[in-house]
Order: C-alpha cells, then sequence, then structure tokens
C-alpha cells in the first residue's frame, strides 16, 4: 500500500510538474491589458479597453477576452486552440470556428471564420522579454465593419 501510495504521489507530481513547465515555456500565456495609447488604427473602430487571458488547459490554450465596445457595452469572447496549432473550439456567439498555427516559440496566427469564411485573423508576437505582444488584426471587428490595425498589449 506504502508502494501505490508512494507511485501515485509520484505520477501526480510528474503531471503537475509537466503542466507548469509547458505554461512557462509559453510566451502567450497570462494576463494581457491592451495598450490603447500604443496601438494604432488604420481602419475600424478601437475598443475602449479589454484584458485577454490566456492558459494552459492540458494541450490547450484557453483564451478569455473581455472588455468595453466603444460605445461602452461589454463583450466577451472565449476560445480553446491547440498549443501547437490546428483546429480550435469557440464558445457560441459571432464567429462558429477557429483555428491558429505556431509559427515559432514567439509567434503565431489565429483565425476567426462563420459559416466557412474567414472573418477575422490575428497575426500575434511576443517580444524576446515575454512583457509585450504585438497583433497584427485585419478582417472585419466586433462592430461588423472593417478593421486593419496594430494593437499592443502589455503582459501583467
Amino acid at each position: 500500500m506504502k508502494r501505490l501510495l508512494t507511485l501515485a504521489t509520484v505520477v501526480v507530481l510528474t503531471v503537475v510538474a509537466s503542466g507548469l513547465l509547458l505554461a512557462q515555456s509559453n510566451p502567450f500565456v497570462g494576463t494581457w491589458k491592451r495598450n490603447t495609447a500604443k496601438s494604432k488604427y488604420t481602419s475600424g473602430t478601437p475598443l475602449k479597453e479589454e484584458t485577454v487571458t490566456i492558459q494552459m488547459v492540458g494541450g490547450q490554450e484557453q483564451v478569455t477576452a473581455n472588455g468595453t465596445l466603444p460605445d461602452g457595452s461589454p463583450f466577451s469572447l472565449k476560445y480553446e486552440i491547440p498549443d501547437k496549432g490546428g483546429a480550435g473550439k469557440i464558445l457560441p456567439g459571432r464567429f462558429d470556428a477557429v483555428s491558429g498555427k505556431r509559427i515559432d516559440d514567439n509567434t503565431s496566427d489565429t483565425s476567426f471564420m462563420k459559416g466557412g469564411k474567414e472573418m477575422l485573423h490575428f497575426h500575434s508576437v511576443v517580444s524576446k522579454d515575454g512583457k509585450t505582444m504585438r497583433i497584427t488584426v485585419k478582417g472585419t471587428n466586433v462592430l461588423g465593419e472593417p478593421i486593419s490595425a496594430v494593437v499592443v498589449d502589455k503582459k501583467q
């Protein structure tokens, strides 16, 4: 019984440690707050504010974005995408599908689709020091208008 308990403890600690290593090795994991002063829009209306939380759940990045639209109303978006890329799942809302591709350790592409058509594309790059994420956004924003922007998020 003592050997079984020891083995079970080792297995649990190994699983927990693996999860922590995955989270630490993924520079996207964390809470990010939009820096509206450094974000530049060439088209589309900027959000008043946005906070994005990315966490690892198994081999999936679980992304939750909450913020305020220009008219003051709240918005929320939540999805999961495989850490290594591929099709993910999105909560019901404006989009019906999401997919991603990891370009390298600090760069990823994410596409949001509706009816099989890409509606919004993010090209995200985390700085080498892990403190800043620049996201090139192209497509249609949450208000249904065309958007082209480079937004800057700061890790909290």
